[in-house]
This record gives C-alpha cells, sequence and structure tokens, in this order.
C-alpha cells in the first residue's frame, strides 16, 4: 500500500487555507438585492410587521396583498395568524392587533376594532417675520420717505389635512350560551367563539373582557387555531360570578358561573360554559 506523500498533504492543506482565506477575507461574498422571499425566518417576521403597520395606517389591501405575496409563503393568513399570537405572547399587543387586523382583511373581514383615536392637528401659527425697523417721522427737512422699500409679507401656513378612518365595525351580539358537562375538557373552562353572521366565518383577533368583583382578564381569539380562528377560552373558579363582553362593544354578558356537573362516577365537578359571538 502507498502511502501518500507528505509533501501533497502539506501542499493540499496549505491550498485549502488560501482558498478559505481569499474566500472568508479577501472576497467574501456579498449578497445584494436578494428578494423577500430568501430572507431568514425572523426577518421576514418582521418585514409582516412593517406592512402590517403600513396597512393600518392607509388601509391599502391591494398593495398589502403585494408586498406579502414576496415573501412566498403559501398562505399568508396562517403566518400573519401565527406571528400575531407570538407577538402578543411577547407583550407586544399593538404589533398582534395590526398583525391580526391584516389577517382578517385577507379573508374580507371588517377589522375587529379601531381602537386608535384620531389624532388632531394642532393649528400651526405661522412664526412672526423678524422686526423692521422704521425711522420716526421728522419736520419736513427730513430725507422723503421711500416706497420701494419691500415689507415682509405674512403668509400663513396650510392646516395639516386629517386622514380619514374606516368606520367603525358593528358590535358583537349573542348567538348562543349553552353548559358542556364533558370530562375530558379542564374543569371550569370558558369556550368564546367569534362569528360573522352571513358566511360564519370565525373572526380573529377579538379582543374579550371577563371580569368579576376584584379582577379583570383580557384574551383574544385565535391563538388556537387548531380549535379555530375565532376560538378564545378563559378558566372560571368556583363560586365566583363573572361577567363578558367584546372589547369593542356589543352585548354584556352578566351573572356567568361555572356549572356543576356529574361524572359518571357519581362524583361533581365543574362543567365548561360555551359562549358564541356573532357580529351583524
Amino acid at each position: 500500500m502507498k502511502r501518500i506523500p507528505l509533501e501533497a498533504i502539506l501542499a493540499l492543506l496549505l491550498g485549502l487555507a488560501l482558498g478559505l482565506g481569499y474566500a472568508w477575507i479577501v472576497s467574501p461574498v456579498n449578497v445584494v438585492d436578494a428578494v423577500p422571499s430568501a430572507l431568514r425566518a425572523d426577518f421576514k417576521d418582521q418585514y409582516r410587521a412593517v406592512i402590517a403597520a403600513s396597512y393600518a395606517a392607509n388601509s391599502d389591501l391591494p398593495r398589502a396583498e403585494a408586498r406579502l405575496a414576496l415573501l412566498g409563503n403559501s398562505d399568508s393568513y396562517q403566518a400573519l395568524s401565527g406571528q400575531a399570537q407570538r407577538a402578543l405572547a411577547s407583550g407586544d399587543a399593538l404589533q398582534s392587533y395590526q398583525l391580526a387586523q391584516l389577517a382578517s382583511a385577507l379573508q374580507g373581514l371588517t377589522p375587529t376594532v379601531i381602537s386608535s383615536t384620531p389624532t388632531s392637528s394642532a393649528a400651526q401659527v405661522p412664526s412672526p417675520a423678524a422686526e423692521t425697523s422704521i425711522p420716526p417721522i421728522l419736520p419736513s427737512t427730513s430725507t422723503p420717505f421711500d416706497d420701494s422699500i419691500l415689507f415682509p409679507e405674512y403668509t400663513a401656513t396650510p392646516r395639516a389635512t386629517r386622514t380619514p378612518l374606516p368606520p367603525p365595525a358593528p358590535p358583537f351580539e349573542l348567538l348562543e350560551q349553552e353548559t358542556v358537562c364533558d370530562e375530558t375538557l379542564a374543569e371550569g373552562l370558558l369556550q368564546v367563539v367569534t362569528i360573522t353572521s352571513n358566511n360564519r366565518v370565525q373572526i380573529p383577533g377579538v379582543e374579550l373582557i371577563l371580569s368579576w368583583a376584584g379582577g379583570e382578564e383580557h384574551f383574544f381569539t385565535g391563538f388556537k387555531p387548531e380549535l379555530g380562528n375565532g376560538y378564545a377560552d378563559a378558566i372560571l373558579s368556583a363560586n365566583v360570578i363573572y361577567s363578558l363582553r367584546v372589547a369593542s362593544g356589543g352585548t354584556v354578558l352578566t351573572g356567568l358561573a361555572a356549572p356543576t356537573c356529574t361524572r359518571t362516577s357519581g362524583e361533581t365537578y365543574l362543567g365548561s360554559l360555551k359562549i358564541t359571538f356573532y357580529r351583524p
């Protein structure tokens, strides 16, 4: 068996070192004008967040759809919904709402809630020009007044125009409320579903407020897409009376409490409530 000459091994190692040094240091590869679909996953999330913020400002859905198409996602709605859930879990409620609002628009739905208040444009007062010193009137022996002197003209600055906002969506109304005794569910589970009235499409990103004596909890639909895009849940404690409402307005449910159910073994346990809201 022939041994490889040491000189050949050293030459290969030297050639490899020189090649890596040239490729990494002397002339590294620079990616220029890469398409958005080639971005890393976290950069794609930033790109979607900017698109959603732009849509929240101008409501230009065709332009937002064209920008989302550049990312090459097979389902932009699912990508937006998933990112909205991650944003809310990280504490960024504004970005979560903007992403959910754009996702709803892609499904042909009216934005869930318009929580932003139009900011009034303060009148801009024109800044005074520099004071012009006018010589005092002297006796007839003084130099005649030169009427060719041009005095400064004061031009009022126009007021900023207010960007029109889309009309608010109609408030949600109660469609159905039922007691559920299912031993496979968590005890005291409150299940809420939000849908449209015409085609029964579930609506994600709806903010719900569950309140009781001395406390309040806010939660959103769409965080469990495997159970439905308009699904949300919370846990009810025993012997506590609750009220439930949609943050954007509508029917307020009061006197809610976890029902008492009986297992097949004869033991009692806290059952569940299922409530369905619809938008007219």
